[in-house]
């Protein structure tokens, strides 16, 4: 059965507030890094339920999941500003067009220099879940699985969770659904476009989170 976006989005709560998600458990080898994928024109829609429903949630639990959401965008905009280059940028790119702006701002914009920000920013081994978003928005400053291999170091046992518009197949990142193919296969995705059931098995597709309600509101599908 083929989920909707409003159904893959009820399952995130379930998924990352589970044992198994915080704890990397059933990885084998692998480091916990998550990628929930999504259709770019629903940008808004996954920003407004990760904002009205996920973080108050994770808030709410008991014990608490201590989680950080990072916006890449502000993340990016704040190290510029720290080198005082972010007006300076803003003028060549007026001047002199988008492509001579990023080229000078390409060394500025490493991807280590941005995962060491995330590091020095955030107490990472204290935290349960830290979360990415505004991936679209950062393109083409920031490459996403350049950014993903450079966290690899600095997460150790904590999960990651980047929100990706576009699709993620296991071996592939596909910003927007349409520009070329990062491959990157050392994250899992977080929730399936179908949902699996097998004979014999309890689980059930979630409750529905009634956004912005803080109640869970059972079979609504809103």
């Amino acid at each position: 059965m083929t989920l909707t976006l409003d159904e893959r989005l009820n399952y995130i709560l379930p998924r990352i507030t589970s044992r198994d998600f915080l704890d990397s458990n059933g990885l084998g080898n692998e480091i916990g890094f998550w990628i929930f994928d999504y259709p770019p024109d629903r940008e808004l829609d996954v920003r407004a339920f990760l904002a009205s429903t996920v973080l108050p949630a994770l808030v709410r639990q008991v014990p608490i999941i201590n989680a950080a959401n990072i916006d890449l965008l502000t993340l990016v905009t704040e190290l510029l500003q720290e080198r005082k280059l972010l007006d300076k940028a803003m003028d060549m790119q007026q001047t002199k067009g988008d492509d001579s702006a990023l080229a000078a701002l390409r060394s500025v914009l490493k991807e280590d220099k941005l995962a060491q920000k995330i590091a020095n920013q955030f107490d990472i081994a204290h935290l349960d879940v830290l979360m990415l978003t505004g991936v679209g928005a950062v393109y083409p400053m920031l490459r996403t699985h350049t950014l993903l291999s450079a966290l690899h170091p600095i997460m150790g046992k904590t999960p990651l969770l980047m929100f990706f518009p576009g699709r993620y197949d296991g071996h592939s990142l596909r910003l927007f659904n349409t520009l070329t193919e990062d491959h990157y296969y050392r994250a899992f995705r977080l929730v399936a476009l179908e949902y699996q059931w097998e004979v014999g098995s309890e689980e059930q597709i979630p409750e529905q989170w009634e956004v912005g309600s803080g109640k869970w509101e059972v079979g609504s599908g809103k």
